[in-house]
């Protein structure tokens, strides 16, 4: 027997009320994602943000999420959620990324969007811009650039030796992620869409039923 795999970290993304907020930390995940991008059903103002991030306290992680956003709305966005990482969900460089690094002296998470093995090699030239990539399920073209409860094939990311850390997510559920687990070893895991019972609308028992279900994997 090998030895056994520490759980994965979980990341619960789009969350946009106290009520969500308090299924988080009451299910123990690790990261409460805050998307800053108004097209998304996620989105959260300033205010709520702030209100959030006064709730949480020191009980989760707090990532913004940021899709091409300019340094003032990204600066505002961290005073505002007190955030703890940045996660770049748009067409971000690793110069870019590097860069927002240098300025917030926040660690930096960059989602890319996955279909062929190609995507996944892709992270490589992000090695020393972030600290961590975030595969991700390629979304139809004209559509937003998450939250879609989209899969890709996880057997893309086997055997592949990245020289930075790095995180699934994309369409992952209570009744997916323990398989996703056991196929990737992710040393992390996200959702957003995969625990709402409508866009944008955290349901708690489904957030508790992944957080056990990654701990079971």
């Amino acid at each position: 027997m090998g030895q056994a795999m520490p759980a994965p970290a979980i990341k619960i993304c789009g969350i946009a009320s106290p009520e969500a907020l308090d299924a988080v930390i009451a299910a123990r995940a690790d990261y409460a994602g805050f998307v800053f991008f108004p097209p998304s059903p996620r989105h959260v103002s300033l205010e709520v943000a702030a209100a959030l991030a006064a709730r949480s306290a020191d009980r989760v992680s707090r990532v913004g999420l940021f899709v091409d956003a300019d340094d003032a709305t990204i600066a505002k966005a961290i005073k505002a959620g007190r955030l703890n990482v940045l996660q770049l969900h748009g067409k971000e460089s690793p110069e870019r990324a590097a860069q927002l690094r240098a300025a917030f002296s926040l660690p930096v998470w960059k989602a890319l969007p996955v279909a062929t093995r190609e995507d996944v090699t892709r992270a490589k030239d992000y090695a020393g811009a972030v600290d961590m990539v975030l595969f991700d399920a390629k979304t139809p073209k004209g559509t937003l650039p998450g939250g879609m409860g989209v899969v890709f094939d996880w057997s893309l990311l086997g055997g592949e030796n990245l020289p930075l850390a790095w995180g699934l997510a994309g369409g992952l559920a209570a009744d997916n992620v323990g398989e996703a687990v056991r196929i990737t070893r992710a040393p992390l895991v996200d959702t957003s869409s995969g625990v709402e019972s409508a866009p944008g609308v955290k349901d708690a028992a489904r957030i508790a039923a992944f957080c056990a279900a990654v701990r079971a994997a």
